[in-house]
């Protein structure tokens, strides 16, 4: 049986500069620089978390050519303040996938600097379940963003997704995802993450 593990949670804004100011408002912590994504036109900045997750702070980037494609989580149907989007799960490797978790797309093979990765995109961008399905990542090699960061003193206590479907997401995933801290509840689409933060508990929504 695969397994999903949480991987990291991003944050969508209209700029690069919305978001990551979003970010920092809630945690109280500065983020660190990213890099382009040239195959989706994006790009992003970084946070380290404990336990070998990080976070991204994630926009369209108005300097790099319109992909050929739609941009990944959805962005380019992005609209209003700046907030958390898109959890990604990595998985061993993407193909062959278990049932019912095709949804999530086809497998794109992604590069930035000597990070090696493949990701599933739906041919149209946005994931299933209004965006809130996990984005399925599979990396490549030992090099993994988290393992770059300095860290920021900040710990994922739990991630709520909340759907009007949150029972079928939920038991959707059940067989592949094992992780405590995750959490589904039925509601209008949107994600909450509270971290342990060096100026207390924080929400990130």
């Amino acid at each position: 049986m695969s397994t999903l593990r949480l991987d990291h949670i991003a944050v969508a804004g209209r700029t690069l500069d919305a978001a990551a100011a979003h970010v920092e408002a809630c945690l109280g912590v500065p983020l660190q620089p990213g890099g382009q994504h040239p195959r989706f036109g994006t790009h992003n900045r970084l946070l380290g978390l404990a336990d070998g997750l990080y976070l991204e702070a994630i926009a369209i980037d108005p300097e790099a050519p319109a992909p050929d494609r739609p941009r990944w989580f959805g962005l380019d149907e992005f609209d209003g303040p700046a907030r958390l989007t898109t959890w990604i799960c990595a998985m061993d490797r993407l193909d062959p996938r278990p049932d019912g978790l095709d949804g999530s797309g086809a497998a794109v093979a992604l590069t930035r600097g000597d990070l090696r990765w493949q990701m599933a995109v739906p041919d149209a961008g946005a994931l299933p379940f209004d965006g809130l399905h996990p984005a399925l990542i599979a990396w490549e090699g030992d090099h993994h963003p988290a393992n770059r960061l300095a860290p920021s003193g900040c710990r994922l206590i739990s991630l709520e997704i909340r759907h009007p479907e949150a029972d079928r997401l939920q038991a959707l995933l059940a067989p592949h995802l094992h992780d405590t801290r995750i959490g589904f509840a039925p509601g209008d689409p949107a994600l909450k993450a509270t971290f342990e933060t060096p100026s207390g508990l924080r929400v990130l929504s």
